[in-house]
C-alpha cells in the first residue's frame, strides 16, 4: 500500500510543482492544461497515458478541444502520495 503524504513532506512535495492546486473537497491536487489545438491536447494525453500505466497510477482527467482537466489522488492511499507528485512532474514536463 503506498502511503499518503502528511505534514511537512507533504508541503515540499506540493512546492516542487507548478500550476498544481489542491482540491477543496478531497485530499486531491488539481490542473487545466490548454494546448494550441486538439492533437497537442490529445499526443499529451497519450503520453501521460504511458506513464500512468508503467506506474500503474491513473489520472482522473477530462479532455475537451484544446484542455485536459487533471485530478490527481492516490485512491489506496486515500489521498495524495508520491505517486501523485511522481505523475504530476512528468505531465509538467509533457506540457512544456
Amino acid at each position: 500500500m503506498t502511503a499518503k503524504l502528511t505534514g511537512d513532506a507533504r508541503t515540499k512535495a506540493l512546492a516542487t510543482l507548478t500550476g498544481w492546486s489542491e482540491v477543496d473537497d478531497r485530499d486531491a491536487i488539481r490542473r487545466e492544461f490548454r494546448f494550441k489545438d486538439f492533437s497537442e491536447a490529445f499526443a499529451f494525453m497519450a503520453r501521460a497515458a504511458l506513464k500512468a500505466e508503467a506506474m500503474d497510477h491513473h489520472p482522473e482527467w477530462f479532455n475537451v478541444y484544446n484542455k485536459v482537466d487533471v485530478t490527481l489522488t492516490t485512491h489506496d492511499a486515500d489521498g495524495l502520495s508520491d505517486k501523485d507528485i511522481e505523475l504530476a512532474k512528468a505531465m509538467e514536463r509533457f506540457a512544456a
